[in-house]
Parts: C-alpha cells; sequence; structure tokens
C-alpha cells in the first residue's frame, strides 16, 4: 500500500483535549475516496502509526479530515501530533481503509461515546443526505469534552439525545430502552471499551448482523502488570530492553531500529516477525494457533517471561 505524503493545511481545537486535522497532499495528486466509517494510518511525528477516523465526505475528497484526542496515558501517537504536527508539518498517511462500513437499510441508531463520534458524524451526515431515518445517542463525560457537539445539535435537533455522566459510573445512560426490542433498525456503536461492552450485553437478543462495532482500540498494547524483558535481536546480536509500558516495536524504534508497521493494534498483520526462541504473549488478532511457536505480532505481543530471540 503506496503511501500518501501529506501536509496539515488547517489545524483547529474542537475541545480544549481533541484537535481536528485537515491533511491535503503535497504533490498534485487525486486523492483516493471513502465512504463513511473510513479510517486512514497516519505516520504519526513520534514515528508511531496510528489509526484516525475520517471525519469529511470522501466523494471526491480534495482533504482528509481527522480529529484526534490527546490521550493521556499516549506512548507518543496522539502526543506527538498534538505537539509537532502544526499547520505546514508533512506526514506520511495510508489510503483509506473501511472496517466499519454502513449497510443499506432504511433504519439507524449510531451510538458514540467521546471520541467515537468521529466516524459516527460522517455517517449521520451521509445518511442525512440520503434521506435516511436515524437517530443519535452521543455519551461523553461532559459538553466541554464533546466534539462537533453544538454541529451535531444544530444539525440532528430532535433526532439526538446527548448525555454526559460527569465522570459518574452511577451517571451513566441506559440504553436498555433504547434495545430492549430488537426492530429492523441497524445500530452502528463506535466508542470506548466500557460503552463497547454495555451495548453487546444489552443487545444480545438482537438478531445477528444489526449490530455494527468500531473499536478503536482493539487491542490493550499495555497492561498494568506488563513488565520489562529483553528482545535478542539474532542478525545484529543486539539485546534491546522493552520497559513495561513500551512494545517490542517502540522499543526498537526507540533503539533507532527501522521497523515495518501500519495498524500498530495487532490487526493487519505487517510487522509479523519470525520468532527464534522464547516463549511468547500472543495479543494480536491476526496469528493462526499454528504458527503461534514461529512468529510474534511485535506491535503488540511480549514476552511470558525471559527472553525472546527475534530473526532481525
Amino acid at each position: 500500500m503506496k503511501q500518501i505524503r501529506m501536509r496539515v493545511e488547517k489545524r483547529r481545537d474542537v475541545t480544549p483535549g481533541i484537535s481536528e486535522f485537515t491533511l491535503v497532499p503535497t504533490d498534485d495528486v487525486d486523492l483516493p475516496g471513502f465512504d463513511p466509517g473510513a479510517h486512514i494510518t497516519v505516520e504519526t511525528p513520534s514515528g508511531a502509526m496510528r489509526r484516525y477516523s475520517l471525519v469529511n465526505d470522501g466523494t471526491d475528497p480534495a482533504a482528509y479530515v481527522v480529529a484526534i484526542k490527546r490521550e493521556p496515558e499516549s506512548r507518543g501517537g496522539s502526543a506527538s501530533m498534538h505537539a509537532e504536527a502544526l499547520e505546514g508539518y508533512e506526514l506520511n498517511v495510508e489510503p483509506p481503509e473501511n472496517d466499519f462500513p454502513l449497510t443499506d437499510v432504511q433504519k439507524y441508531l449510531l451510538i458514540a461515546g467521546g471520541i467515537g463520534i468521529t466516524p459516527i458524524y460522517a455517517m449521520a451526515r451521509d445518511l442525512d443526505k440520503r434521506g435516511k431515518a436515524l437517530r443519535i445517542i452521543y455519551v461523553s463525560r461532559s459538553a466541554e469534552e464533546a466534539a462537533y457537539l453544538a454541529e451535531l445539535n444544530e444539525d440532528f435537533a430532535g433526532r439526538i439525545i446527548v448525555h454526559h455522566d460527569g465522570g459518574d459510573p452511577a451517571n451513566v445512560y441506559d440504553f436498555w430502552d433504547d434495545l430492549a426490542t430488537p426492530r429492523a433498525t441497524h445500530v452502528f456503536c463506535c466508542g470506548p471499551k466500557p460503552l463497547m461492552e454495555e451495548i453487546k450485553a444489552v443487545s444480545g437478543h438482537w438478531p445477528e448482523g444489526r449490530i455494527h462495532f468500531e473499536d478503536f482500540k482493539p487491542v490493550e498494547v499495555v497492561r498494568e502488570d506488563d513488565t520489562a524483558f529483553e528482545v535478542e535481536l539474532k542478525k545484529s546480536g543486539e539485546t534491546v530492553t522493552v520497559p513495561e509500558d513500551r512494545s517490542i516495536l517502540e522499543a526498537l524504534r526507540d533503539s533507532g531500529h527501522a521497523t515495518s508497521s501500519s495498524c500498530e493494534s495487532g490487526t493487519c498483520g505487517t510487522c509479523k516477525t519470525r520468532l527464534l526462541a522464547g516463549e511468547a504473549d500472543h495479543r494480536d488478532m491476526v496469528l493462526m494457533d499454528e504458527e503461534k511457536e514461529d512468529f510474534i505480532m511485535i506491535c503488540v505481543s511480549r514476552a511470558k517471561s525471559g527472553r525472546l530471540v527475534l530473526d532481525l
């Protein structure tokens, strides 16, 4: 997949912690179009590859527009975008992909939590343009932290429910009334893990194929109980220490090693590396069981104990 060299043409804050980036190609090229729900993979200033949902209309686009939240525990991606990707900054971007495509039905319920509003907002505008019946439920911690809230309230007045829980678990939105009775409606949901789990729990009695999810954090790369370990690079004989809060790929990058990667979330297979020795803690969603003794996805997986020897 050929990367596109792009420049930050415009940047604006949509909330205190979320910035919108308008990216245009540095060369005179036609950008690939895309459908609502699509994302691009951006090589961030830190070198980390990160996926961001596209907010703008994908019909003959002149730019790609993404909104990025500054994650408080960022391992390089969002933090470097907020700190360094100022107007004029150039980035490598992979063409759009869509793992969260809209179906073609008559009625839709769109559910967004926090920064998960980005694909949902694009979907809502597209469905509205096509005359489809839709409702939106948008949950967040506070109005101040809710991206595109004013635009959504104006464009979808009477069709949107907005709920702010103030960070209080006792005040979260109750989705049961919306999902108690299965309907011909298709539900599209994007947001953090607790929201996804709640929707899955209350919609388990719906017919298969009517509930659709976009999990923008499909793999928990770093966990609280992770510990540091060593990786031996067989070809060079070098040993690299992987800290408890970094992935193998990030540790290699921090040590000056060029690494091939794309999703950095254990879903694409680009960083598949031959495992020569050691026991891996596999966290990806790509490897077949019969491959796990001989390969490892270095963007998410770790050592169960001791050191790993990689064919690098």
